[in-house]
């Protein structure tokens, strides 16, 4: 349990917070583009450390120390294949976003195909998000319950998920896209900050070990998968995970919405070079204290579970470890992981909601001045918080009570909508075929492929690369079945 000194970090971690809120709550907004786009007046650095902050999450807190404790370094080739994929989207999306002036991604859609195709692909990106960070929100909570409260009955779960969403809201709600920015830099200094400090103490826990002659004699030290079958492999991450990054930095409006706020497109793809740049390091960092780990734990048995619930290797550590106040600041690292992810994600949603859903439709009905569609982004930012929330109590209870792992399944479902995406996008830039009546079935389409590739469902045992490969052929294969409607 928390003592008074991991209390005070607590407590002093949450005015930070509350004081800050306050400040970026004054930011004038009076336009629906100050409040999702900053008006493309955001600074450069600003961006970058927002992206990296958004691409992390409680659930890569906890998960790439796990990843490192059971295997070694290969999980880096994962963002060398999303640097790839940052050059693309540098050079090849974001120019045609900014010179469309856009403020969500689905926009060049409706360039290409018309409207109800942007339509479509942001209804399938909010059915997605909804899925995927309402999932995320409930491993956060979790992880929040177990160090605060000691038990995950749901009362306390409940509770850490109403702390979550009301320290996102605090950002999103009145201050936009700037406020979420600006906010990112105190989360991610917050949760680098604690990781910094658990390398520093398992680093001198380990005083007796030869560190780096122990891991390599363990093999913990390999840095590439040159195997064909590897989750990790080369060959994956020039494939299928390379599509991820670039469905992920380039289509999906939660991290290229941040994007979108810089001053024109030059800015837009340094933010997103500077991102996956400090992003590597610290990814490295949460690898190195799972190695770490494993030197600490080797000769112990370690049961990683919590009432049931099977917990990472470092949620284990935090729990039994941590040392008076490290403990707390570890604690507040995990909420500014969680916090991270889930203010970005309202206000991505209620931009797709607002700008490619609810404004064309409520423009048809008659003139409206812009105070009504910023009255709508807010009432939207309040209705996917309440959305998340609910899914991530939902989830407490599948987990709970069904044999299915809804988690694993929802973290994947962006990914699942990604490939139809892709497939869409890869018509509408490189090629002249496809029409508006093909989108939906190839969003679809691309979907379905990859829920019928997972064991659960026929048995079929496939990397989730070739599966990512497999989704995006399919969906374009569709988009080429018809002539463009020009």
């Amino acid at each position: 349990m928390f003592s008074p000194l991991d209390w005070m970090v607590f407590a002093s971690y949450f005015l930070v917070l509350a004081f800050s809120s306050f400040v970026f709550s004054r930011i004038k907004i009076s336009t629906t583009r100050d409040y999702f786009v900053g008006s493309n007046a955001m600074p450069t650095l600003a961006v970058a450390i927002s992206v990296l902050a958004t691409s992390q999450s409680a659930a890569t807190f906890l998960g790439v120390p796990e990843f490192a404790y059971a295997h070694d370094f290969t999980f880096i080739g994962f963002y060398l294949s999303a640097l790839l994929a940052v050059i693309f989207v540098a050079y090849v999306l974001i120019p045609k976003f900014y010179a469309m002036k856009a403020v969500t991604v689905y926009e060049l859609l409706e360039l290409r195909y018309g409207e109800s195709a942007k339509r479509q692909a942001g209804i399938m990106f909010l059915v997605g998000r909804v899925l995927a960070s309402g999932a995320r929100l409930y491993i956060g909570a979790l992880a929040i319950s177990m160090i605060l409260f000691g038990d995950i009955v749901f009362s306390h779960m409940a509770l850490s998920i109403f702390v979550l969403i009301l320290g996102a809201l605090s950002y999103a709600y009145f201050g936009g896209v700037k406020s979420v920015i600006f906010s990112d830099i105190i989360q991610a200094v917050t949760y680098i900050g604690a990781a910094i400090a658990v390398l520093v103490f398992l680093y001198y826990s380990l005083d007796s070990i030869n560190i780096l002659e122990s891991l390599n004699a363990h093999n913990k030290l390999k840095l590439f998968d040159t195997s064909l079958d590897g989750k990790f492999s080369v060959v994956g991450l020039l494939t299928g995970w390379l599509l991820l990054n670039i469905a992920a930095f380039g289509l999906d409006q939660d991290m290229t919405q941040r994007v979108l706020s810089c001053k024109n497109e030059k800015e837009a793809a340094k933010s997103l070079m500077f991102s996956i740049f400090m992003t590597i390091p610290v990814v490295l960092l949460f690898l190195t204290i799972g190695v770490l780990l494993f030197l600490f734990y080797q000769q112990v048995d370690v049961v990683q579970s919590f009432e049931g619930e099977k917990i990472t290797i470092f949620m284990y550590f935090i729990l039994n470890e941590m040392p008076e106040g490290l403990r707390g600041l570890v604690t507040v690292g995990a909420i500014a992981a969680a916090l991270s992810s889930t203010n970005s994600v309202l206000g991505a949603m209620a931009s797709v909601a607002v700008e490619d859903i609810y404004k064309p439709w409520r423009l048809q009905r008659g003139a409206v001045d812009e105070v009504h569609f910023l009255k709508a982004s807010r009432a939207a930012v309040l209705f996917f918080a309440l959305t998340l929330s609910a899914m991530a109590m939902l989830s407490y209870f599948w987990q709970k009570y069904s044999d299915l792992s809804l988690i694993s399944f929802a973290l994947g479902v962006m990914a699942f909508a990604y490939t139809g995406l892709l497939g869409v996008y890869f018509s509408a830039i490189f090629t002249k075929r496809g029409t508006a009546k093909l989108v939906p079935f190839a969003l679809v389409g691309g979907f379905l492929t990859v829920l019928a590739l997972q064991p659960y469902i026929f048995g079929i045992s496939i990397g989730f690369s070739w599966q990512m490969v497999l989704g995006t052929l399919v969906a374009f294969g569709i988009m080429q079945v018809g002539k463009n409607d020009e």
